[in-house]
């Protein structure tokens, strides 16, 4: 977390299977490039965060703000909020601009969101969710699924700490630490989310992310970056050209 003293909250909102831990590399960065204070929580299910009964995006968005505590208080007196989420994360971050959430939020921009999704998608994300429970043997194999389904892999090692946080071992046994039954979240109604928020937003994406195109995410009406040489993972692979599109912010 940076300083105390910054009137802009930022909230760092990871995508679907990761952990809040997925931006530590970006500490040193911010610790020079953002003046305010910065957090990057788990999402409900993720991580440390306990599961929710149901899985809906306001649900998610629920949670960041029940997680926030006093710090939620001080928002509109001395912080403002400013969120970056990832793919899902993104998401999250435009129901938490929500005029009926009442956060006082400044701009939302939201990286690698999967904009257009077919039935087939649909029906394998429900398959996904209905499935139990996965348990390895040794903590590799745990953490070479955790960075597959995290779409992490060639990102990180499975032996990198950012992966501890996306597992737990119990009775001598590993599993992911996310609740399968997140994938059940579904279609994210972006028309709808974008309608019910008057914050600025940015839909970014990388060149070469295979998740979302250029077109779909033009087609609803917002401003969209494209990041050169980039993929799904933009924040990973390069969290300077990331963290630029934060520059309007400082």
């Amino acid at each position: 977390m940076a300083d105390e003293t910054g009137t802009r909250l930022l909230l760092l909102l990871h995508g679907m299977g990761a952990t809040g831990e997925v931006w530590l590399p970006w500490a040193p960065l911010l610790e020079h490039r953002w003046a305010g204070r910065w957090l990057a929580p788990d999402l409900a299910g993720h991580g440390w965060s306990p599961p929710l009964p149901a899985y809906s995006f306001e649900g998610f968005a629920r949670r960041v703000v029940e997680g926030l505590g006093p710090v939620a208080e001080r928002l509109g007196r001395r912080d403002r909020l400013v969120v970056l989420g990832h793919s899902l994360g993104g998401v999250v971050a435009l129901a938490l601009a929500a005029r009926r959430l009442g956060l006082p939020v400044d701009g939302v921009i939201g990286l690698g969101i999967k904009a257009v999704w077919s039935p087939a998608e649909l029906d394998k994300a429900r398959e996904l969710a209905e499935r139990p429970v996965t348990w390895f043997a040794s903590r590799d194999e745990a953490a070479r699924r955790y960075l597959r389904v995290a779409a992490l892999a060639g990102l990180f090692a499975p032996d990198h700490p950012v992966v501890d946080a996306g597992l737990r071992r119990e009775d001598g046994r590993w599993r992911l630490a996310m609740d399968p039954a997140a994938f059940a979240v579904g279609e994210p109604p972006l028309p709808a989310l974008l309608a019910a928020t008057d914050v600025p937003v940015l839909l970014a994406r990388g060149e070469h992310d295979p998740m979302v195109s250029d077109a779909q995410l033009k087609e609803l009406g917002v401003p969209v970056a494209t990041l050169p040489g980039l993929g799904h993972n933009a924040h990973v692979e390069d969290p300077e050209a990331v963290l630029a599109l934060l520059d309007p912010y400082h």
